[in-house]
């Protein structure tokens, strides 16, 4: 089996995407989720802390291809489905038998092969920088320098160093909200495993109804009846 999928299963709550996507996306159960793409040379953004808090918050809904690799060098792909406030979907590709969902409240992982679930709250992720750009960006945000026409900030709590490090990546993009695009990030768990999350094919404004964050429960089909 894939080493990701184990790896997944044996993260733990304060990590990921993590995701995503994750799942790693770096938040508890997550995929420890992103490295920035190298660039050869570097320079300070021309992009504030207040460009990426308008970028985030103009999303009301997106919907992207994603890209997920892990330190080794493993890799898995699918869908992440975005919708403000708090809610967001990585669906993996076929033979990946996980799904990582946030509600708005909290992230649930799924895995279906084993009929397991995994619950965190939001506030324990580095995602949350994803999910909630007011509070995690500019509270715990910083720049990091970038090549030109990239904007890099990184998101950390320094009291609550096990929930660990997201950087956030975006590039200049006219057509994008607040004209930066979300297009990758990195994720640091407290035990420093990185992964990293790569966007493509984005697609704002799309219509996303709420049930898309909801689940099927493996576990009520092995319960015994009460």
């Amino acid at each position: 089996m894939n080493t990701m999928i184990k790896k997944f299963r044996l993260a733990s709550p304060g990590l990921v995407a993590g995701t995503a996507l994750a799942a790693t996306l770096a938040v508890a159960a997550l995929p420890a989720s992103m490295v920035a793409l190298p660039t050869p040379a570097y320079a300070q953004s021309a992009g504030t802390l207040d460009d990426a808090v308008a970028a985030l918050r103009g999303i009301s809904t997106m919907k992207a291809s994603f890209t997920q690799t892990d330190r080794k060098g493993q890799t898995v792909s699918g869908t992440m489905t975005l919708k403000r406030p708090g809610k967001i979907r990585f669906e993996y590709e076929k033979g990946v038998p996980l799904l990582l969902v946030s509600n708005g409240k909290s992230f649930t992982l799924i895995d279906y092969e084993v009929n397991q679930v995994q619950r965190w709250p939001i506030g324990n992720s580095p995602l949350g920088a994803l999910l909630d750009p007011n509070r995690d960006v500019k509270r715990y945000g910083k720049l990091v320098p970038s090549a030109a026409g990239v904007l890099s900030v990184e998101v950390r709590d320094p009291k609550k160093p096990e929930f660990g490090v997201i950087t956030l990546i975006f590039t200049r993009k006219a057509s994008a909200p607040g004209g930066w695009q979300l297009t990758n990030w990195v994720a640091l768990d407290a035990q420093n495993n990185r992964t990293t999350v790569r966007l493509s094919n984005h697609r704002y404004g799309v219509a996303v109804s709420d049930s898309t964050f909801t689940y099927k429960d493996p576990r009520r089909t092995t319960r015994r009846p009460g």
